[in-house]
C-alpha cells in the first residue's frame, strides 16, 4: 500500500456544512423527467418536477414518513417514570410543524382527487405501475392523472412553466384603457385622469 491508500478519507471544508440531499435516482419523478414521449418532450415538465420535489422535501422534513427503526428516545418506554411527565411526549421544532402545515396546504390545494397520487408518487416513491394496479386503473392512465396533479401542485406553489403564454400574476389590473394613467392633482387629495 502506498501513502495515498492508507490516508483516511476526509470531507472538504466546504462539504462539512452541507445538508444531505435527496437521491434523485430513487424518485419516480426524476425517471419521468428523463423519459421522452413520442413527440420527444419529457413526460413531465420542469415545473411539475420541481413542484413534486418540493412536496417531497417538505414531507421528509416534516417527518411524516413511517418509522423504519425502533424509537430509542428516553421516556418512550417504561424507564424514566410516568408517560405524562414533561418531555415524555414527542416534541417538534417550529420548522417541522411549519413543514407539516405546508404539506397540508399543498394537499388541500391539490384536492382530494389528486392528493393520494401526489403522496404515493412524490412522498412514498411508489411507481406508476404499482399505483395503477392498486387503484384498478387502466395501464398508462396513471401518467395522465399524475401530470394533472403535478400541474395543480405547481400552480399552488407559484411555479410557472418556462415560456408559458398569458399574463403573469404580478401584472397590475385596472379598468382603464391600455394607455390610461391616473394623475394626482396639486393638492394630492384626489385622483384625476390624465388629459390627452
Amino acid at each position: 500500500m502506498n501513502k495515498e491508500e492508507r490516508r483516511p478519507l476526509r470531507m472538504a471544508k466546504a462539504d462539512e456544512n452541507r445538508r444531505p440531499e435527496h437521491n434523485l435516482d430513487e424518485s419516480p419523478l426524476a425517471w419521468l423527467r428523463r423519459r421522452r414521449g413520442k413527440d420527444g418532450a419529457a413526460l413531465i415538465s420542469e415545473a411539475q418536477f420541481l413542484a413534486g420535489e418540493r412536496l417531497r422535501a417538505d414531507f421528509t422534513f416534516a417527518q411524516l414518513g413511517p418509522r423504519v427503526t425502533a424509537s430509542w428516545e428516553f421516556g418512550a418506554g417504561g424507564i424514566g417514570g410516568r408517560r405524562t411527565e414533561p418531555g415524555a411526549g414527542v416534541e417538534f421544532a417550529d420548522s417541522v410543524l411549519a413543514a407539516r402545515e405546508r404539506v397540508n396546504r399543498a394537499l388541500s390545494a391539490a384536492g382530494p382527487e389528486f392528493s393520494g397520487i401526489l403522496l404515493d408518487v412524490c412522498c412514498f416513491l411508489k411507481g406508476l405501475e404499482q399505483l395503477e394496479r392498486n387503484a384498478g386503473w387502466p395501464q398508462r392512465s396513471g401518467k395522465v392523472v399524475l401530470q394533472l396533479a403535478l400541474s395543480r401542485l405547481a400552480r399552488h406553489y407559484g411555479i410557472e412553466e418556462a415560456g408559458a403564454a398569458g399574463p403573469s400574476r404580478a401584472q397590475p389590473r385596472h379598468w382603464g384603457v391600455a394607455d390610461y394613467r391616473p394623475a394626482i392633482d396639486a393638492a394630492g387629495d384626489a385622483l384625476q385622469p390624465a388629459a390627452d
